[in-house]
Parts: C-alpha cells; structure tokens; sequence
C-alpha cells in the first residue's frame, strides 16, 4: 500500500506541475536579437558595458570584440580582478578607444571577487544605463539593441537573460539543459517577473539596468558577500519597487567550457547548500521531494505491481512532457529527456557534496580563491 501512494503522490505532484498557471517549465519567457541592429542611443543617453575578469585571456578577447560590434557608442570598462594571466593585456588591446580597463585592488575582507571587481568598476560608470556581462560571454549581433529596445517598452528597470550554456560534448548535453529546467522549477520566471511577488530570478551572465536604480539599492555593496550574487541583486531591486524581467535567450552564448563530470560536480557544488541556506532540514526536504518527483517514477515501473506500474509510467511521461520545451529550445534531442531521472540525482548528489564541503569547514571555491566565514584565501 505505501509503494502505491507513493506513486499516486508523484503522479499527483507532476499533473500540479503541468498544469500550475505560471507554467515553470514554459521557455514563452524569452528574447532574442533581431538581427544586425546596432545599438544607437536617442537624445544621447548611452550605455556602459561592465566587466569583471579574473584570468580570462582565453575568452575576453572574443566577448570584448562581441561587444564593440553591437554598436559605436558603448563605452566599455573591464576591471581585471588580480589575474595572474594575460587578461590586462587582452583586454588593453581589444577594447582600444572605446573604454578603460582597471586594475583592480586587493580583495578586502568580506567581498566576493566578482562583486568587488563590479564595485569598483561601477563608481566610473556615468552613463544612465548599465549592463554587466562576464568576461566568457558571446553577444550575437543586435542583442544589445534588442534588449535595450525590450526594457524601454515594458518600462523595465533590470533585465536579465540566462545565457546559452554550451551543449556541445555528452556531458554538457546530459546537464546544461536539466541545469535551465531546474533553475526554471526554483524560480518560475512568470512569477519573477510579475511584481508583487517575492520570487526574483536573474543570471549574472547579462544583466541589463537603470544605472540610477542600482545607485538607489546600493549596487553591489549591500550584497558584497553574496555567493548566488545575481539572484541577490535581483531580489534587492524587485523589493525597492522597479520593475525586474528575466527571460531565456540564444543571443548571449556561455563560452565556459564543462569537459567532464569533475567541472559540473564543480559549478555546482560551489553554491548548492548556499541555495538551501545552509540547512540540513531544507536539504533533507529537498531530498525527498527530488526523489518523490524524479527517481521513483523511474524506478516503479519495474515493479510487480501493474497499478504501480502504470501510475509511474504516467508519473515519467508528464515528467518528460515539461522537459521538452528547454530540450527543444536549444535543439537537443528529445531522448534526452529519458535521462532526466538520473541527471537529477546526480545534481542531488552533488548538492549533498556541497553540504558536506561546508560542514568539513572548506568555503565555496571559485577563481582560485575560496571563501568562507566572511574571508577567502587563495586556492594553492
């Protein structure tokens, strides 16, 4: 009898999840670069384009030839973060005339690298728009105009698009897409960008704002410590009142490379157990609920039982149904979806990592450098 409620509960749970009307597995929440449009900013008002880079030399290149296509009157500032590479160099040579590059100071006590890196970027930004974007993004042509051209329509004050992760090799094919449909399932970006609602989502990678909004919440200062930055700043603008949107695109391109489990395990474990506040109760929850939903449809067909049987067969289907959408939105087959149950209980997996890693004292590594309790030291 237990094996059979179970089933009917997560039958249950994943008929609620198709049918919520906020629809978290929906990709409708999207924008995309029209074409060639070059940013040309009316009555003057222009836009400054900020990026931190710690040891980027790889891809800075690529991002800041990227951005300087997207218009003739973007100024550009790079803060390199102490790198210990070429990335100055790069960055010096890449970006000529139309900006700055900084050399950014020592990591004082308390900071995160990035938001210290933004923080003292931002002091010289004097443009009434901002947009922030990491130093291993590709921006297509048009983006920035699209973008710019979206938030003065919907008379937005941030917006931010979730960057096309690479899905190029088996294990960014099995992960990068379940990583969007799980990032969608925590914060719905229907809710999000609806106001009034508590739930405030935005990816770091593009970040586009008022310049004068961030001012008034005191940019990056009042979130100097935030391991999950963006979200962070996201929740902190939404609760002054402006107007926040988040959305999908295939226009902002993630460069970042994940060559193997170890690289995922990685990204992942560095903010997990932040994510659950660092409680256990919530990571025990989290546990059951992951395994209620993802792993015992998968597992009950194999049962003895015909009830069970069918009622997790239509536990997985309606799973795999709301799992198409992000599959078919960056062209993945739809096979993939099959997958889904054990992708999930390796993310879990991987969170438990990142509990266990916070307990034995060790900070979120990232960049070579590893914080915790308000501090960091570099990763030797």
């Amino acid at each position: 009898m237990f094996f059979l409620i179970t089933s009917i509960m997560a039958a249950i749970l994943w008929l609620a999840m198709a049918l919520l009307p906020w629809r978290p597995w929906s990709v409708k929440e999207s924008l995309e670069s029209r074409g060639k449009d070059k940013f040309s900013p009316p009555d003057g008002k222009g836009l400054t384009v900020l990026i931190p880079a710690r040891n980027e030399e790889k891809t800075l290149g690529k991002t800041l030839e990227a951005v300087r296509n997207q218009g003739e009157n973007i100024r550009i500032i790079v803060v390199d973060d102490c790198s210990s590479d070429n990335t100055h160099a790069v960055a010096q040579k890449a970006i000529g005339s139309s900006g700055m590059v900084l050399k950014g100071k020592p990591l004082p006590p308390g900071w995160i690298g990035k938001l210290w890196a933004l923080e003292q970027g931002f002091s010289r930004v004097d443009t009434p728009f901002v947009l922030l974007i990491d130093a291993d993004i590709l921006l297509r042509p048009g983006t920035v105009s699209s973008a710019m051209d979206f938030l003065r329509e919907n008379h937005l004050d941030f917006l931010s698009l979730m960057a096309r992760l690479r899905m190029e090799n088996t294990v960014e094919k099995f992960f990068m897409p379940a990583f969007v449909y799980f990032f969608k399932l925590l914060y719905p970006f229907r809710l999000s960008n609806r106001p009034g609602t508590s739930i405030a989502a935005a990816a770091g990678g593009f970040i586009l704002a008022r310049t004068e909004v961030l001012r008034e919440v005191g940019a990056f200062r009042t979130l100097k410590d935030a391991l999950i930055d963006d979200c962070t700043l996201a929740s902190k603008v939404k609760g002054a009142g402006f107007k926040t949107w988040m959305g999908l695109t295939r226009s902002v391109v993630s460069m970042r490379r994940y060559d193997s489990m170890e690289d995922i395990w990685r990204m992942v474990k560095r903010t997990a157990f932040t994510q659950l506040r660092y409680s256990w109760i919530l990571l025990l929850l989290a546990t059951l609920f992951m395994t209620l939903l993802f792993l015992w449809p998968a597992c009950g067909p194999f049962s003895l039982d015909i009830h069970i049987t069918l009622i997790c067969i239509a536990a997985l289907l309606i799973m795999c149904i709301t799992y198409l959408p992000v599959l078919r939105y960056y062209d993945q087959p739809a096979v993939l979806a099959l997958a889904l149950p054990v992708v999930a209980t390796m993310y879990m997996a991987m969170t438990w990592s990142s509990a266990f890693s916070f307990q034995a004292g060790k900070g979120a590594c990232w960049k070579d450098r590893c914080y915790k309790d308000g501090n960091y030291y570099e990763k030797t």
